[in-house]
């Protein structure tokens, strides 16, 4: 067995390099000026989506209870997504609780209990304002850094399709 020391006194850079192999610097932090939004939102989605989770009622209780575990999940994964594009040109994201709650786009959440139609326009709306978000990323990216909007693009198409399955709760035809 190997010993491995662990340093004691480790210095921490005081701001990282940027990833000058995409573009040149300002355009990098453009990058980060519309990622970050998306992972505010994101975040934001992914907490009031379990909110509604824990609260929905009714005849489509478990069709939707489950469905919206499965929107949490992909909401984290895009978050994560979005943050590390940002953090791997070298450049920190802010998601801390109360930057969330500061900045995220996405509609006031209603408390306890509620039937499933409520609760499903709700996520919908909560899911439209993040894709405001998104789409404003994927148009703006497109000048700044093609490879980010590829990230953008990419979560936009997820955040549809789930709108699509959980908006279909709300069809009357």
């Amino acid at each position: 067995m190997t010993n491995v020391e662990t340093p004691t006194n480790v210095e921490a850079k005081a701001e990282p390099a940027i990833d000058q192999t995409q573009a040149p610097a300002e355009e990098i932090r453009g990058v980060q000026h519309y990622l970050a939004p998306i992972v505010w939102d994101l975040q934001a989605l992914a907490i009031s989506g379990k909110q509604a989770h824990w609260h929905v009622r009714g005849e489509n209780f478990i069709a939707v209870h489950e469905l919206l575990d499965d929107i949490v999940d992909h909401a984290r994964e895009y978050a994560d997504l979005a943050a590390e594009r940002t953090v791997a040109l070298g450049l920190p994201i802010d998601a801390r609780l109360q930057t969330i709650a500061a900045n995220s786009t996405l509609p006031p959440q209603q408390e306890g209990f509620q039937n499933y139609g409520p609760t499903v326009q709700q996520v919908v709306a909560d899911m439209d304002a993040a894709v405001a978000t998104v789409r404003k990323a994927v148009e703006a990216l497109e000048e700044i850094d093609p490879n980010s909007q590829d990230v953008a693009t990419e979560i936009e198409r997820g955040l549809v399709k789930d709108r699509w399955f959980l908006s279909a709760h709300l069809a009357t035809d």
